[in-house]
């Protein structure tokens, strides 16, 4: 997987700040608590990084993702007793509009910490990974 050992060291410091406050906060106590672990790992990161959205080349706005890790990784934030698709299709759509590869959702909400690994499958990189995987030219063995 890509990125996996900075995805894992993430989910690592999300782990701590779970298992340290436990569940029932607001999502920006896990959000400052995350930033302090991440720090102590020294993982580089912007938190509330602003990115432009653009539809058809034409700026239509702005959102702002909770963590940039190394400029690659979108981690989202929430703190739902139970995460529903509407939210993994939401973290899903950040890494199509913010053009990154690679992203992370995680719920502090629940007993125990959930989390989702997302791969934009719209991405450059990961279609010209998945290319690779088929026959140039499926219809030449005949």
């Amino acid at each position: 997987m890509k990125y996996a050992e900075l995805t894992k060291e993430i989910i690592a410091c999300a782990f701590k700040v779970h298992n340290t406050l436990g569940n029932g906060f607001q999502e920006v106590i896990y959000q400052r608590a995350l930033e302090i672990e991440m720090k102590k790992h020294h993982i580089e990161f912007s938190r509330e990084f602003e990115m432009s959205i653009y539809y058809d080349g034409i700026h239509i706005g702005t959102r702002r993702v909770d963590f940039l890790v190394t400029g690659i990784i979108s981690v989202e934030l929430k703190a739902l007793i139970t995460m529903e698709d509407v939210h993994l299709a939401q973290a899903i759509n950040y890494l199509e509009a913010y053009n990154l590869e690679i992203g992370l959702l995680l719920n502090f909400g629940a007993k125990s910490l959930e989390y989702k690994r997302l791969t934009n499958k719209k991405h450059p990189a990961y279609i010209s990974s998945q290319s690779s995987d088929y026959p140039q030219n499926p219809g030449s063995d005949k």
